[in-house]
């Protein structure tokens, strides 16, 4: 068995959460783009809106009209009041989304900084074995060739 391949079974695993992570922020993202868009469209439409009626009550200026008027912007305000809230609340889980976002990936990078001082481990370890298998054989051709110039070990005639 590889013994890199827990750790690279376990990049694995950081890099899909670390991918969900990034799926959610960019969910997130969206979501408060499009409550910040319609927070915004409600302001817009209630400043159109004052400006419509405020010039209607120049001309005209009915009580049943303005109490119509007065609901309506009621109703508008809190309309307003509740979408800026929902915007806040997007907003704030996207913070936390891209704060779990960076802590996966921080994760990720931690795992690749282990798998890569295991593998420099793993090849020192080689190295150092390769070392020894070549002294040593380089030590025996040594005795080797130093008992056969010294004729030990060679059978000798009678």
């Amino acid at each position: 068995m590889n013994p890199l391949q827990p750790l690279m079974a376990l990049l694995a695993q950081t890099e899909r959460e670390r991918d969900q992570a990034w799926s959610e922020a960019q969910r997130a993202g969206q979501a408060q783009q499009d409550a910040a868009a319609r927070a915004e469209q409600l302001i817009v439409y209630r400043r159109e809106y004052e400006q419509r009626w405020s010039s209607q009550f120049k001309i005209e200026g009915r009580i049943e009209l303005l109490h119509c008027y007065r609901g309506f912007m009621d109703r508008l305000s809190q309309a307003l009041e509740q979408q800026q809230r929902i915007a806040e609340h997007a907003q704030a889980q996207l913070e936390r989304a891209r704060a779990t976002l960076a802590e996966h990936e921080l994760r990720v990078a931690s795992v690749r900084k282990l798998i890569e001082r295991r593998r420099q481990e793993l090849r020192l370890s080689a190295d150092r074995i390769e070392q020894k298998q070549t002294d040593e054989f380089g030590s025996r051709m040594h005795w080797g060739t130093a008992a056969m110039a010294a004729g030990v070990g060679l059978p000798r005639a009678a």
